[in-house]
Formats: structure tokens, C-alpha cells, sequence
């Protein structure tokens, strides 16, 4: 009988220190205990979601109690060697967080904050979607890494929380270029899980306690979920939130796809869910944690022939529109659009809302993830 993926669900209803603390110091004694994963003599990478600079009640990055509470539990435990990293959307690390009080967390417990400086090529011969990648120089020096993930809706997989929360390791511009490589979120999803089996995160933690719904990854809206969710095996930490969101699992692409590809599971059977409380049955979870009403994206995809003609027809296919009493002309959306002849830009002059060219557009989304005005959606 296959050993099943431990996922430890912790309910949590503030960011209050001293509740987070101790729900993360529960969690790793459930797991096993942290020294069990992680060697006091290992060189270690906090890799929170970091995506663009925004208020921290936004629920837009890993909240900075969630970082700051385990830094001290890994100074508390007597880790030495860590720092702290992400390749971030829009900006670097230390822009990102100055100013949110995750900072302040580091600074007191004397972990560094680096800004990724060089990006090295790397051979992958066994991946199966992505056969190379441009990594930091920084990271491949560590012996293990900890992703620290958000719980939040995502325009292109329909959610974003461990699994993808790595793509923040792909170095730079590179990130951008990735989606012109892997266009679709079937080949974007294997990408992630070659990414993600590449590097291999030891643990990952979600910080759930407020959520971000709707237009997410950065335009949504808080949405609390009053939840901590912990596992080694990443697409079972994402098949219990989805779960929790009522969301089948096996509908979005990076849970699909890490169980095929050997990454984790996402199948109910295979995952043994705790609690502080003792062990729990998914339905009792759902039942006790879950949000029914939480806004995410439940319409099943279609397939076959008909799915063939919609793309050919460049019908029926989710597009990002601007909302243009919303745009402030900024420009982001250009910016940030990793198509080299751009999908959207000002064909109108400056002071009109940016257009796009929907032949050009591969609907990555980046676009939509980036504005810094919630101007732009995805119908």
C-alpha cells in the first residue's frame, strides 16, 4: 500500500503572532518535526509569494506574520544559515517587501532579504514539459529550499498556491519569456511540475488565514479562509484548498498534471489530512473550513474537437479586457506582456487606455496580473 501525503490543516482566524506561532509550531510537530526535514547544518531559502509590491491587507503577497513567525521558529530551533528570495513580478525582493512589515520581521531575526544578481542556465534531461531553465545563481547555491505560499485565485490554472508558487524561481526576464514557451495552462502547469521536481521545495506552507478570491493573483479581493496549510507533497496541499473552495481538484492543471507527471497527489484517498485536533475526513473539513461561495473559477473546460475550433476561430477563449475608467495609463500591462511585438500596447496614444491585438495575445494573463489598478479582467 502507498504511503499517503500528510497535509496538516491548522485553523487560524487572525494574523495575531503568538496564534501564528504556535499553529506553525503545531503543524511541524504533526509533520514530524522539522529537524526531520530540514538538517541544522543546511544552507536554507524562505521563498514567500512575492508577487508585486502591494498593502499587505490586499492579500496579494505572503502575509509578513506568517514569514516572520517562522523565521523565529527556525531561529528558535537553531537554523543559522538562511536567507530570503523571490523573483518577483514586478520589482525585486527588497522592494517589495520594504515598507510591510515583513522586513522588520528579517531584520530582527537577522535573515537577509537578497535581490537575485545572475541567472544560470541549467539542464533538465528528465523533465517532461520543460528539458532547461535560467535559475538564480543564489538559489542553486542553497541545500534546500521552503516555499512559503498564498492562497489565491489565478486567471490562467484557477489557483495559485504551492505548486506555482515556485515559479518564482525561474530567474528574471526568463519568467516572462516562459510564458511565450509554454502558452497554454496544460504546458504551463508541466512546466511548473518539472520546475518544482527540479528543485525541490522540502516543505511547503500556505498562509490561507485571509485569501485572495476573484481576480486574482493580484487583482482579486480578500476573501478569509481562517486556515494554515502545511505538506511536503505540494499538489495535496492544493487539492485540499481546493477542496476548501469547493473546486474539484483534478480541474486545475498543475494538481492534473503533478499526479500524472509523479510530483504528488490530488486524489482524496491518497492524502491523510490533520488537525490539532487529531486526524479528519475531507468532507468534515469542508464542512467546518470550506467557503462554498468562494469566487473561483468551477466552469469545466471544454475538449476535443470543439475546443480545436474554438482556438482556430479565436472564439469562446477567456480574453483580459481593460476597464477604462479604471486605467490610470501606466503602462504595466505592456511592460509586462512577454509577447516581443506586444499583444497590448498604446495604438491610441498615451492618453487612452492601451489595445490589444488578440491574434498576438496568448492569454498568459501577466497583464492582468500586474496592474496595479484592478483594470483589467478576464471574461
Amino acid at each position: 500500500m502507498n504511503k499517503k501525503s500528510k497535509v496538516i490543516l491548522l485553523p487560524c482566524n487572525s494574523y495575531r503572532e503568538e496564534l501564528v506561532y504556535e499553529n506553525l509550531e503545531t503543524g511541524l510537530e504533526l509533520l514530524g518535526s522539522l529537524e526531520s526535514i530540514v538538517g541544522k547544518e543546511e544552507s536554507v531559502l524562505l521563498k514567500p509569494n512575492l508577487l508585486k509590491k502591494a498593502e499587505v491587507d490586499k492579500a496579494v503577497i505572503t502575509h509578513p506574520v506568517i514569514v516572520g513567525m517562522f523565521a523565529r521558529l527556525m531561529r528558535e530551533k537553531g537554523y543559522q544559515d538562511i536567507i530570503l528570495a523571490d523573483s518577483c513580478g514586478n520589482g525585486t525582493t527588497t522592494k517589495v517587501i520594504h515598507g510591510t512589515g515583513m522586513d522588520t520581521y528579517l531584520d530582527k531575526f537577522d535573515i537577509p532579504a537578497i535581490d537575485y544578481t545572475k541567472g544560470v542556465h541549467v539542464e533538465n534531461p528528465d523533465g517532461i514539459q520543460a528539458k532547461e531553465f535560467v535559475l538564480p545563481a543564489e538559489l542553486l547555491e542553497r541545500d534546500c529550499v521552503i516555499s512559503l505560499c498564498k492562497m489565491k485565485t489565478h486567471a490562467l490554472e484557477r489557483i495559485t498556491g504551492a505548486v506555482k508558487n515556485s515559479y518564482g524561481f525561474i530567474y528574471g526576464f526568463h519568467k516572462a519569456k516562459g510564458h511565450t514557451l509554454y502558452p497554454s495552462a496544460d504546458s504551463f502547469a508541466r512546466m511548473l511540475v518539472d520546475l518544482n521536481q527540479y528543485v525541490k521545495p522540502r516543505l511547503y506552507i500556505m498562509d490561507g488565514i485571509v485569501a485572495m478570491e476573484g481576480n486574482g493573483p493580484g487583482s482579486g479581493d480578500p476573501a478569509p479562509m481562517n486556515v494554515i496549510l502545511m505538506s511536503q507533497d505540494p499538489v495535496a496541499l492544493d487539492s485540499v484548498f481546493c477542496h476548501l473552495i469547493h473546486l474539484k481538484p483534478e480541474m486545475v492543471p498543475t494538481n492534473y498534471h503533478g499526479e500524472k507527471m509523479g510530483l504528488g497527489t490530488w486524489k482524496e484517498e491518497e492524502i491523510e489530512l490533520l488537525t490539532p485536533g487529531g486526524p479528519i475526513r475531507m468532507e468534515d473539513a469542508v464542512a467546518q473550513y470550506g467557503n462554498p461561495y468562494f469566487d473561483v473559477d468551477r466552469r469545466v473546460a471544454r475538449s476535443g474537437m470543439w475546443e480545436r475550433l474554438a482556438k482556430a476561430l479565436n472564439i469562446f477563449q477567456k480574453k483580459p479586457y481593460i476597464q477604462s475608467d479604471k486605467c490610470i495609463r501606466c503602462g504595466i500591462c505592456v511592460k509586462s506582456c512577454p509577447v516581443p511585438e506586444k499583444a497590448v500596447n498604446f495604438r491610441n496614444g498615451r492618453e487612452n487606455p492601451p489595445v490589444y491585438d488578440y491574434r498576438k495575445c496568448i492569454r498568459c494573463f501577466c497583464c492582468q496580473e500586474m496592474c496595479p489598478e484592478k483594470a483589467i479582467h478576464v471574461k
